[in-house]
């Protein structure tokens, strides 16, 4: 049970690169009071949080309907996850936007926070480890989150314009290579899949 909770804490910590979207979040911030800023973060974690957890639930029944197979978004999703890792690695584009009275919804809870990358890994790790795991795993990542944001001046100013930078590419890489870790796994399952049903 703890190897699941890891696992699943590892992948959606990776998927949120917090880290990565800490940059963005003070410079669309930096103009505000605290009691503004906090009332953002608040907001932000609120809504990304609730989508997020409405897509642990929901995930696989639109997958039903849709019919789609878990391989299908295993393939499709790790192709997001791979180009959205891949932009992150080679791209540095310059913040620009400021904040607004929906800065707390769009872009920071959707889609900076809780974004194609999260619900991709989200959706995949129910289908890995199960609901409790991934929902403690959700929770957990979140909390985190939201202390980041919360005091995003404090951990800018330790880490440096620097260091959120290497950070951010790192955890790119790692995305990188789940992402090719689920194209991988989903072509086997198609394979299998092939396979039985040609029997």
């Amino acid at each position: 049970m703890l190897y699941q909770f890891g696992t699943a804490f590892v992948a959606v910590f990776v998927a949120l690169d917090v880290i990565g979207t800490l940059p963005l979040f003070v410079s669309m911030t930096h103009t505000l009071t605290d009691p503004q800023r906090n009332a953002i973060v608040n907001t932000s974690m609120i809504v990304a949080l609730s989508v997020a957890v409405a897509f642990v639930f929901v995930g696989e029944t639109v997958f039903h309907y849709l019919g789609i197979a878990i391989f299908d978004f295993k393939i499709a999703g790790g192709l997001v996850l791979l180009l959205v890792s891949l932009a992150d690695l080679v791209g540095s584009p310059e913040p620009t936007h400021r904040a607004t009275g929906s800065t707390g919804i769009v872009p920071l809870a959707v889609p900076l926070i809780t974004g194609p990358a999260m619900i991709t890994t989200l959706v995949y790790q129910v289908n890995s480890v199960g609901y409790l795991m991934t929902i403690a795993a959700l929770l957990a990542n979140y909390l985190i989150a939201w202390v980041v944001l919360k005091n995003s001046q404090r951990v800018t100013q330790v880490i440096g314009k620097d260091g959120t930078v290497v950070i951010s590419k790192v955890v790119a890489l790692l995305l990188a290579a789940i992402a090719v870790a689920m194209i991988r796994s989903g072509v086997f399952g198609a394979v299998r899949d092939f396979g039985l049903g040609g029997q």
